[in-house]
């Protein structure tokens, strides 16, 4: 099954995000606990998108793919602004984001330690990022 939404590039609508991703996790053999890990890292690549590379304007969007089987679901973002590479990310080192008291910086590692896989490509001016959670059979 495939579910598609145009998230515009404005933080308020990430609620609507939660909810679209809500409705479909609703069904699936997740827990409660990790449906809400799988919206969070979701919600973390976005919100980076839509601060980072579309500076919060609300005229551009981008667009989220989800395809669900029985046992794997696959989160694909797809946006036109300026590309990051998930993959190629250096972790900070968490003690000194603790002690520096530095905010920020700590969702990207959220979003691999939730997911059971990542991809990025960029073809021509498009940006492509993977996200791949694997279901428990029910």
């Amino acid at each position: 099954m495939k579910h598609e939404l145009k998230l515009y590039c404005d933080t308020t609508r990430l609620s609507e995000l939660r909810n679209f991703l809500g409705d479909i996790l609703e069904d699936t053999s997740l827990t409660e606990v990790d449906q809400h890990q799988v919206i969070l890292a979701v919600e973390e690549v976005c919100a980076n998108l839509i601060i980072h590379s579309h500076d919060c304007n609300p005229k551009e969007c981008i667009d989220l793919t989800v395809k669900k089987s029985a046992d794997l679901m696959i989160f694909e973002i797809r946006d036109f602004g300026q590309g990051f590479n998930i993959l190629e990310y250096q972790e900070p080192d968490i003690s000194f984001v603790m002690k520096s008291k530095r905010k920020g910086g700590l969702g990207i590692i959220l979003v691999k330690r939730i997911m059971d896989k990542i991809e990025f490509e960029t073809k021509a001016n498009i940006n492509i990022c993977r996200l791949f959670k694997i279901l428990k059979s029910k």
